[in-house]
């Protein structure tokens, strides 16, 4: 018998997280990401659509409570952006929102279109 975390699946476009297995697949690719990179982006993911502030995505990821002058956030989200728009160019998943935190959706990404239109 599987607990739901064990079978839980959270998509996002041609992404794929696989928490419990350690995996997160972009078109059935495997991505290389450590371990605070994929529990970051699962953090974020199950809070698809939501405005979400740092302090919880900390103590989500980390497991304590964010001190003021601590950046880790905003280092992992960078790698893990990084990461994403090399296997999935053509969407942004991670968009900052200034003073409040993360958002993670799948919209289309203007370098990339404005970069296909502008032939």
């Amino acid at each position: 018998m599987h607990s739901m975390e064990q079978a839980e699946v959270l998509t996002a476009g041609e992404l794929e997280i696989r928490p419990a297995e350690h995996l997160a697949r972009a078109r059935g690719r495997a991505l290389s990401l450590s371990v605070r990179e994929l529990a970051l982006l699962a953090a974020l993911a199950r809070r698809q659509g939501r405005i979400v502030p740092r302090e919880e995505l900390y103590e989500t990821v980390w497991g304590a409570p964010l001190r003021a002058d601590d950046r880790s956030v905003d280092v992992y989200v960078h790698k893990l952006r990084t990461k994403l728009a090399a296997a999935l160019p053509e969407w942004g998943f991670i968009h900052t929102h200034f003073g409040f935190g993360y958002r993670f959706q799948p919209e289309p990404s203007r370098l990339f279109h404005r970069s296909r239109t502008a032939r």
